[in-house]
């Protein structure tokens, strides 16, 4: 380049110094520059240049503009205040900021939004006027983009490309150069990588990390849903590698340090589908009478220990994921199938809980530590309820085990065929579960919320195809198993909180629902005839289960199940205890299922580390641990919700010329969304399909009425539908309303 070209591309940056100068401190107006960092940043390193922004660097201190915070170093005086929040995006390309500076949400105009998308966190200021009753805002910094890859369809171009993202929270396109497509074909659906924004363009830069397929594809679909929040779906090579290395043998040495139990009579009740068994169940009679039961958890942190390639993987996944047709595990297959999986037959190391208790389930005594364990037997949780059923009314206190009926019937038996289980065993499990309802009793008692949400699981063909729909119930045996699971998470919670001096564990607390949103509850439940009390922590729970035992098994069940619900507080991981709310304890923890959730490896290496004698940990960095776990298992949960909706669309597909009989589920100014009571799927009919009239939305009524006809259409009527249209790449369902539904 000759001087003078230099110079005049030069003169083209300092063109409009005072502006450029004032953009950089007032971006970061917490720091402070010297003239030299500002021309790094302007991007000029001729002398002119810089005598210019020293000279303008002056005047603007003059006119109080910059302030002089120590010698040569300038920062931006600000007179507005600025507030931080997230960033809830609406369609067209406005949205709202949720901010604690503020009661109400602030509107941003689309002109306004500067860059910022759906769930970033951002720096704004609030105008002094309102406009159409709401606080209107700017956004003026972006602290911490919500997620920098995005899944979407490729369209390409002959010297670039855009991707059209999935959902509706993503107003722009992104622009990827046709160097950095991955060999991506037209019409592909990929994931992207948000690299820059430059200052005058409309759409970020971005480059394809990877090629999902096919959109509509089933595998395409499935991991799509994975890729949009972030999740893997295989393992790096070298954590397989690691895990499959390991010593997974059972040793004399390692024996010798632990409890040894393998001589208690032990089994597992898991779902008849499951793989990884992490907790298993000991049960005897003690010579005092006693009972002494023993709650078996796999030893994880005894093969994934700090520090390795192992733990990161492990650490950073928090969670496993449970989507419709596949799991993705916490942990690699060599260890959570098989060496950590309490597998029938065969020796395992295990971290246990092991109480004494008496007929009135009162624990009398207690003990915390590692053990190693046999399995003698593993039952489906079908089986199990089998032998409760089979025994109605038994007095336990004067039968003999040999009088019990202990036949698994072959509808029920995990091999197809009729077997006898021992009598030791069927004896165990009713004594178990007369135990586990004196406790889940007292838990009621004590306002805990009983949520027995049914959960919708699909019938696959060999494809993956869903051929049918059925609802999972909770019965005695799971009641059993959850019962235990609770004792042992709350002995453990209690046994480190109430320790002194105070020392830091990782809980799991349930806050108090608030109160705007148990008045939104009532205010639809009222609908249907509902009441609920609100004067107190004790009534407000007992008024929310009464609420739950009055729906079940009407038509609104799933409706109100699912508003309860929402209702409630996010339960989470913290190291600062408040207890649970739902579950009504004092003290809780998640201790049970370290196979699958990170915060209960947590909690097995810090029970440990004070059972040694070990000091307190560091707070803030088991804090830090706990919010992630809470951001990953919030994000696995939006994955499980996506794929039931992306099965529930799919079977949908094939059931198109049918009337479905629907509860409407909520009512929008947009349309209504109708739930199939016959198989729990939810789709949406548009006002604009509404052809019969013209219908408004009525706020108050929860409802759209009829401008003509006064024909209403509201929260909770009966309705018949018809499939119009199936998109599996959206994830939309959605119907034609055939009309009110005639009993």
């Amino acid at each position: 380049m000759t001087k003078k070209k230099k110079r005049k591309s030069s003169h083209n940056k300092i063109s409009n110094l005072t502006n450029t100068i004032l953009s950089i401190l007032k971006k970061d107006r917490n720091q402070s520059f010297n003239y030299k960092q500002i021309a790094a940043k302007i991007g000029v390193n001729d002398a002119s240049s810089r005598n210019q922004i020293i000279k303008k660097l002056q005047q603007l201190k003059a006119k109080q503009e910059i302030e002089e915070v120590e010698r040569g170093k300038f920062k931006a005086i600000v007179n507005t205040e600025y507030h931080t929040g997230i960033v809830d995006m609406a369609s067209r390309g406005s949205g709202y900021i949720v901010s604690d500076d503020f009661d109400e949400d602030i509107y941003i105009a689309s002109n306004n939004m500067n860059k910022a998308l759906h769930g970033d966190e951002v720096e704004f200021y609030a105008y002094k006027r309102r406009k159409r009753g709401k606080i209107e805002g700017e956004i003026t910094n972006i602290i911490k983009r919500a997620k920098s890859e995005y899944v979407g369809v490729i369209q390409i171009h002959k010297n670039y490309a855009f991707v059209v993202t999935d959902g509706n929270k993503m107003y722009t396109d992104i622009f990827v150069p046709i160097n950095k497509i991955n060999k991506a074909e037209d019409g592909d659906k990929v994931l992207v990588s948000l690299e820059d924004w430059p200052e005058k363009a409309d759409s970020p830069n971005g480059k394809v990390l990877k090629v999902l397929g096919k959109p509509g594809e089933h595998n395409t679909e499935i991991h799509a849903i994975l890729a949009e929040y972030g999740l893997p779906y295989d393992f790096p090579h070298e954590v397989e590698d690691y895990a499959n290395k390991l010593d997974t043998s059972i040793t004399k040495d390692e024996i010798a340090k632990r409890r040894d139990m393998r001589d208690v009579l032990t089994f597992t009740i898991d779902p008849k589908d499951a793989k990884d068994f992490d907790d298993a169940l000991s049960f005897r009679i003690l010579d005092n009478g006693l009972f002494e039961i023993g709650i078996h958890i796999a030893d994880v942190s005894h093969y994934v220990q700090p520090d390795t390639v192992l733990d990161d993987e492990a650490y950073e996944r928090a969670t496993s994921v449970y989507l419709v047709d596949r799991v993705v595990p916490m942990l690699p297959e060599v260890l959570s199938n098989n060496a950590c999986s309490l597998r029938p037959h065969e020796e395992k190391y295990t971290f246990s809980a092991v109480f004494q208790m008496n007929e009135k389930a009162e624990v009398k005594n207690q003990w915390f530590g590692r053990t190693v364990t046999y399995s003698d037997a593993r039952f489906a949780y079908e089986e199990a309820q089998a032998i409760i059923e089979n025994n109605p009314n038994v007095m336990l206190s004067s039968v003999e085990a040999s009088q019990l009926n202990n036949t698994i019937p072959s509808e029920v038996s995990l091999t197809g065929k009729e077997y006898q289980t021992t009598p030791e065993i069927a004896f165990a499990t009713l004594k178990l579960n007369e135990l586990a309802k004196i406790m889940r009793r007292k838990r009621m008692k004590s306002g805990a919320i009983s949520f027995d949400k049914v959960e919708v699981k699909f019938n696959l063909d060999e494809q993956a195809n869903p051929v049918g729909v059925f609802f999972k119930t909770s019965k005695d045996a799971n009641k059993l198993i959850e019962e235990f699971m609770l004792l042992a998470n709350r002995k453990v919670a209690e046994f480190i909180g109430k320790q002194s001096p105070k020392k830091t564990f990782v809980y799991r607390v349930h806050d108090e629902p608030d109160d705007s949103k148990l008045a939104a509850l009532q205010n639809v439940v009222g609908r249907f005839g509902y009441k609920l009390n609100f004067k107190d922590r004790k009534s407000i729970s007992a008024s929310l289960n009464n609420l739950l035992k009055d729906v079940e098994g009407k038509k609104e069940q799933n409706l109100v199940d699912t508003l309860t619900i929402r209702s409630m507080s996010k339960a989470e991981y913290s190291t600062h205890n408040i207890g649970h709310y739902g579950l009504a304890f004092d003290y809780y923890s998640h201790f049970t299922s370290p196979i699958r959730r990170y915060p209960d490896v947590m909690a097995h290496r810090l029970l440990q580390h004070y059972l040694d004698g070990g000091k307190s940990a560091n707070e803030a960095v088991y804090e830090d641990k706990c919010n992630h776990s809470s951001n990953m298992e919030n994000l696995a949960t939006k994955a499980e919700r996506d794929s039931i909706k992306y099965m529930q669309i799919k079977f949908m597909q094939d059931h198109k010329d049918e009337d479905f009989v629907g509860v409407i589920s909520g009512v929008t100014d947009w349309g209504i969304y109708v739930e199939i009571i016959a198989n729990k799927c939810e789709g949406m009919v548009s006002v604009r399909d509404m052809k019969d009239d013209h219908y408004m939305f009525d706020e108050d009524h929860f409802a759209l009425i009829g401008k003509n006809s006064k024909t209403m259409y509201q929260l909770g009527d009966e309705v018949v539908v018809k499939v119009k249209d199936t998109d599996l790449v959206k994830k939309h369902l959605d119907f034609n309303l055939i009309g009110k539904h005639e009993e």
